[in-house]
């Protein structure tokens, strides 16, 4: 089975994943922190946030990450393989 049959987010508004606005504002502020609760409750936030940090920027919360998010862990992945590989 796929796991976005799971995903809690098909029983919302999509919208609700697809923060408009600038970063930071109020309603913005308020959408993501609404998205990413139902993220916390979803059975398959891994699979989710492992398909977007491996898509690359995609829009919207994915795996309870916003995209800004997403950007910082592979950033990080990146460092943690360079490391790794200089240390071997």
């Amino acid at each position: 089975m796929d796991w976005r049959v799971r995903g809690l987010c098909l029983t919302e508004d999509p919208d609700l994943f697809f923060p408009v606005g600038n970063a930071g504002s109020g309603p913005v502020t308020v959408q993501t922190d609404e998205a990413k609760a139902v993220c916390r409750h979803c059975p398959v936030t891994r699979q989710c946030l492992a398909w977007a940090v491996a898509a690359g920027p995609v829009e919207g919360i994915w795996g309870g990450t916003t995209e800004g998010e997403r950007r910082a862990l592979r950033r990080r992945e990146v460092r943690g393989s360079h490391a790794t590989r200089s240390a071997a």
